[in-house]
C-alpha cells in the first residue's frame, strides 16, 4: 500500500497506533479489524500498512536497513483505558511516542504520518 495522503480517521477515533514490525498477509484489512474487536476486545479503524525507509548515515542510505512493514491503526475512544496496558504484550505503541524526538531519529515514514498525531506536538521529532 502506497498511499499518498493520509486516510481520513473515524469519527471517535483519534489515538493511532503503530505495529512495528507487523504486515496484512493473507488478511484484509476488515478481518484484522475483527480480530482486534475478538480478541482484544478493542475496536479499532484500520489506516494502512507502510515499508519503512532506511536509516540515515551522514544523509546516505545505511545498507541492509529499513524495508520493515509497520501497520497504522486508530483505536475507539472509548476502548483507550483497556488497551493502555494490553499493547505492551505486542509491542503496539502510540504514534505520538514513535515519532517523539528522542525515539526517531531517521526519517523511515513518509512526512505525512505526522497529520495523524493529536497529542505531544512540542515533543515530535524535527526529523521530518
Amino acid at each position: 500500500m502506497n498511499l499518498t495522503e493520509n486516510v481520513k480517521k473515524k469519527e471517535g477515533y483519534n489515538q493511532v497506533c503503530v505495529w512495528p514490525a507487523c504486515a496484512l498477509i493473507e488478511t484484509t484489512k476488515e478481518k484484522f479489524e475483527q480480530d482486534m474487536k475478538e480478541y482484544l476486545n478493542i475496536r479499532v479503524q484500520f489506516l494502512e500498512e507502510i515499508e519503512t525507509g532506511p536509516d540515515l548515515k551522514n544523509g546516505e542510505p545505511v545498507e541492509n536497513t529499513g524495508g520493515r512493514h509497520d501497520l497504522f491503526f486508530t483505536i475507539y475512544d472509548e476502548d483507550i483505558p483497556k488497551f493502555v496496558l494490553k499493547r505492551f504484550q505486542y509491542d503496539i505503541r502510540w504514534l505520538e511516542d514513535v515519532l517523539a524526538d528522542c525515539n526517531y531519529t531517521f526519517p523511515i515514514y513518509p512526512k505525512r504520518i505526522f497529520e495523524y498525531c493529536t497529542w505531544n506536538e512540542e515533543n515530535l521529532s524535527k526529523n521530518r
